[in-house]
């Protein structure tokens, strides 16, 4: 009996872990449905609209129009199924600062394809920064443990996608990883094919967007920025022109530092992120009161939020150099943390729980406060 306890248990922990994750990266609407209802009459083998997946990516990243443009004129080609069959059907590089949105704008291409925030294949390229690591990429060799069932990172079901809607795979922090498995990559951009080190078991590619992230030349851009600040006339237009030339060429050199140039030519897309700025701070603060309320569904109420305090937590949780991630503190430590003071004290969810319970959040003496609506 005591097994079954703990078996139930486990199980009851699983189905809360899976409707949090559910209320937090679920989209709001029938994806399926959604790209169903805009059909092309080209033959492809790929079914879905790439004007629904733009709308969600525009919502949830703001600032990064050219990461943006890149991403919708690929779903072009992969929507007329005009890609090389050969190759992976996409391989972008994302470089820039940290939170600026570079693994978000994947995460949010996950949700609008897929439905699911979290439908994509991960791997953490820091925990491959060492050579003897290299086997949970590439499999372990022959003669070592787990050699014949050819494990790795990878999940061959979020690499080949669905019907009609290609997987996605992301490698983070790309700069992080070691010598043999950037070599490893270099197969897989050429030929869309993975063979593990000890040929039993081979990972297909060719239906599957690959997303790259990298910090390489952040400080860099952030010095040459800091100097160019300081000079007003940098801000004409031409001097723009001239800046995006010159981070291009210094980004450039930091790649072919980095990675070798057969590497680096094998790569679609290289899209450096720009800082976040000061004039869409308050709608990224919007966006984090939104996904708040989405985890509010769970009790049964909602927050609405005065202007007010919308341009408090711009102004107390802004940091240009640390991006979106400081913004979310500042929203947990001057919203989220009150708010689950006052749910504690005075949250009673209605029996039907059909209606949600509204709160209005206002700002008092530097304070946010919380009233029943």
């Amino acid at each position: 009996m005591p097994f079954l306890n703990d078996m139930i248990e486990q199980n009851q922990r699983q189905r809360d872990q899976h409707r949090a994750l559910n209320h937090e990266n679920a989209a709001p609407h029938n994806v399926v449905q959604a790209h169903l209802r805009h059909q092309s009459a080209l033959q492809s083998r790929y079914r879905f609209d790439v004007s629904t997946i733009m709308a969600t990516l525009r919502g949830e990243i703001l600032g990064q129009d050219p990461a943006l443009q890149a991403v919708e004129d690929i779903l072009k080609v992969v929507r007329a199924d005009i890609t090389d069959p050969r190759r992976p059907l996409f391989t972008a590089l994302f470089l820039g600062p940290t939170g600026v949105g570079k693994t978000e704008i994947v995460r949010a291409l996950a949700r609008a394809l897929h439905g699911d925030a979290d439908a994509f294949c991960r791997v953490d390229m820091n925990t491959l920064s060492q050579e003897h690591y290299a086997a949970a990429l590439t499999g372990a060799p022959p003669g070592y443990v787990g050699a014949k069932e050819g494990t790795t990172l990878l999940d061959q079901d979020k690499l080949e996608g669905t019907q009609g809607r290609p997987g996605i795979v992301l490698f983070d922090e790309l700069e992080k990883a070691s010598d043999e498995v950037i070599q490893a990559l270099l197969n897989v951009f050429d030929n869309g094919m993975l063979t593990v080190a000890s040929g039993e078991r081979t990972y297909s590619f060719r239906n599957t967007l690959i997303f790259m992230t990298s910090n390489l030349g952040a400080r860099d851009i952030q010095h040459y920025d800091e100097r160019r600040a300081r000079f007003p006339r940098s801000l004409l237009p031409g001097r723009r022109d001239r800046r995006h030339h010159h981070i291009d060429k210094l980004v450039r050199g930091k790649l072919l530092k980095a990675f070798s140039p057969e590497f680096v030519n094998r790569i679609d897309t290289t899209i450096t992120f720009n800082w976040i700025e000061a004039d869409i701070v308050e709608q990224l603060v919007a966006l984090e009161i939104q996904r708040l309320n989405q985890r509010l569904i769970k009790h049964h109420c909602h927050l609405d939020v005065d202007p007010k305090v919308v341009s408090f937590l711009a102004r107390q949780g802004f940091d240009r150099q640390f991006g979106a991630r400081s913004l979310r503190r500042g929203v947990r430590r001057h919203l989220e943390v009150p708010l689950a003071e006052y749910l504690l004290r005075h949250h009673h969810p209605c029996d039907n729980g059909d209606t949600p319970t509204a709160y209005w959040a206002r700002l008092e003496n530097q304070r946010v406060v919380f009233l029943p609506l």
